[in-house]
């Protein structure tokens, strides 16, 4: 068992902030195409970004406690600690904590109804529902292949329009291309983590899909995500954007160097390293995509 660290750092350990770029990536982005459109409105894109950052925290609290009381999170587990599995936190209460972290997330949800009326109910209450049915329900989405979908959709698709819906009141052809970037990037950050984990996922009865399909399969499926994630800059360009659109580009090198980086890392220590890094590639893209976009105005 690791050694318990403190109580605080415990809970943000829990809180995975190797992943949270997921949830901070499309606002900016959806908000930089809203300030490039003249729609911007900075209330509702801090609710927005508040909103999913309660959704990938409460997500992760319930992976952590479904993982566990699935048998998914074991000694044998390769990733970082997991805090119910190392016993630093009673499988209640992190439960607990997770209803609590999505509770807040529709209270908060609740305040952007005055910018968009009950669509954004359904979309924030779907949002929860998956965020616990990913690892949890009878049929969770992490264990039969679909996580990679939900994240593509929620992390990408709902998260980028939604936000840009608040502000804009429409979604737009642009604002749909651009969450197909920032969902693919999103997704890349789940493959580099159910590769790590393929070994243990694969006896406790979770079906990633790189346990389905083998890890040159998730090589591949990375690769894709990566081509269409820089495609959406050259595709708004050729939409009229000024050339500053074409800003993330200057991250390929970076994006081929992660892709190698899958193919050939298998000890724990190289795959938590990408794991992070293509996190932070994903937070990169969507700051250099803003800054096109609000140059491009």
């Amino acid at each position: 068992m690791a050694e318990r660290p403190s109580y605080p750092s415990i809970w943000f350990h829990a809180s995975r902030p190797r992943t949270l770029p997921a949830a901070i990536a499309p606002v900016v982005a959806a908000s930089a195409l809203a300030w490039h459109d003249g729609l911007f409105r900075g209330w509702a894109a801090l609710t927005c970004l508040g909103f999913a950052l309660l959704i990938q925290i409460g997500t992760n609290f319930a992976n952590d406690y479904y993982d566990f009381v699935k048998g998914a999170d074991t000694a044998k587990r390769v990733g970082p600690t997991r805090a119910v599995a190392a016993g630093w936190v009673a499988p209640g209460t992190m439960r607990t904590a997770m209803l609590i972290v999505f509770g807040a997330a529709f209270i908060l949800g609740l305040t952007l109804l005055e910018f968009g009326g009950w669509p954004l109910l359904v979309v924030g209450v779907t949002s929860i529902l998956c965020g616990i049915a990913y690892t949890g329900g009878p049929y969770p989405l992490g264990y039969n292949g679909l996580g990679d979908i939900f994240v593509f959709i929620f992390f990408g698709l709902v998260a980028v329009c939604a936000t840009y819906f608040v502000q804009a009141g429409s979604v737009t052809a642009n604002a749909v291309l651009i969450a197909i970037g920032v969902g693919a990037l999103a997704t890349n950050i789940l493959v580099v983590n159910n590769d790590r984990d393929v070994d243990t996922d694969r006896v406790a009865g979770k079906r990633t899909l790189v346990v389905r399909f083998g890890r040159m399969y998730a090589w591949w499926q990375y690769v894709v995500c990566l081509i269409l994630a820089f495609a959406v800059p050259v595709l708004l360009w050729s939409r009229g954007f000024r050339l500053w659109v074409l800003l993330p580009l200057v991250l390929v090198p970076v994006g081929v160097t992660h892709a190698r980086r899958l193919k050939t890392g298998r000890t724990p220590a190289e795959l938590i390293a990408l794991l992070g890094d293509t996190g932070k590639l994903l937070a990169l893209y969507a700051l250099l995509l803003g800054a096109g976009l609000l140059l491009s105005r």
